[in-house]
């Protein structure tokens, strides 16, 4: 079966690495890698290297703009509120470079948690920077949250009308970028879910969840990696493609 190459931006951290002690390290859960792989694609690090950005993006079939720190406020015209964690400014760069050349080449994205903020940030979008009653209960630990999805649409097509998803966000949409169109809902009101407007569109889908863990959102893996293996400009062929996709 033809694996199609999926990168997943990543970060840079200082660890303890065996007998090396501290060293700084390109870092990403293996759960999205996992998941790509087990949609049937072939997932490549991206590393938070700007420079590097554009050759590796011109080679592969699809971007998932990973979960991570909060957003730069400043991307948006704000200052940092009191319970915004300092970003990575260049793994930042590196996101945003990546972006700019998948949509430039229209290969299918799909954005989880910080990803899906990113992507509505760029086209004009804000923030909400704290939401106390939708913070995890206990830090560190993912919560499990039923989201309501609008029927008709690519998430809808994956993942039904309903989807118990796994939550660790303490911020959320506020005002929606250009061109998207919210699809998916927590019990609260807290948008979970985006996508293009135009059907037509490339594959362009957002998370608000970690789509990596769980069950539930295996049909969107799916449908991902299918957009990528259909290749450039023809990543969405509109919903029923989508659930034709997943169903075959």
């Amino acid at each position: 079966m033809n694996r199609p190459v999926v990168a997943l931006t990543a970060a840079s951290a200082s660890i303890q690495w065996n007998i090396w002690g501290e060293v700084e390290a390109c870092l990403l859960p293996v759960t999205y890698q996992e998941k790509v792989a087990r949609a049937g694609g072939a997932p490549l690090l991206l590393p938070p290297i700007a420079d590097a950005v554009r050759p590796i993006m011109e080679r592969v079939d699809a971007l998932l703009m990973t979960g991570g720190e909060d957003v730069d406020p400043a991307l948006y015209g704000e200052q940092p509120g009191k319970f915004t964690r300092a970003p990575d400014k260049v793994r930042e760069a590196a996101e945003l470079a990546a972006l700019a050349v998948a949509e430039e080449r229209g290969i299918p994205v799909l954005g989880i948690c910080r990803g899906l903020q990113l992507i509505s940030v760029v086209r004009g979008g804000t923030l909400e920077q704290h939401l106390p009653e939708h913070a995890p209960r206990v830090p560190g630990k993912y919560d499990a949250r039923p989201i309501r999805v609008e029927a008709g649409s690519v998430l809808g097509s994956t993942l039904g009308a309903s989807a118990t998803v796994h939550c660790h966000h303490h911020q959320g949409i506020d005002k929606l970028g250009r061109g998207l169109v919210a699809t998916a809902w927590a019990e609260d009101g807290v948008v979970e879910g985006v996508e293009a407007a135009d059907p037509a569109a490339p594959f362009l889908v957002g998370l608000q969840a970690h789509g990596e863990l769980g069950e539930d959102t295996v049909p969107l893996f799916e449908a991902f990696v299918e957009a990528a293996r259909r290749g450039p400009l023809r990543g969405a062929v509109g919903v029923a493609g989508v659930a034709g996709a997943v169903r075959g």
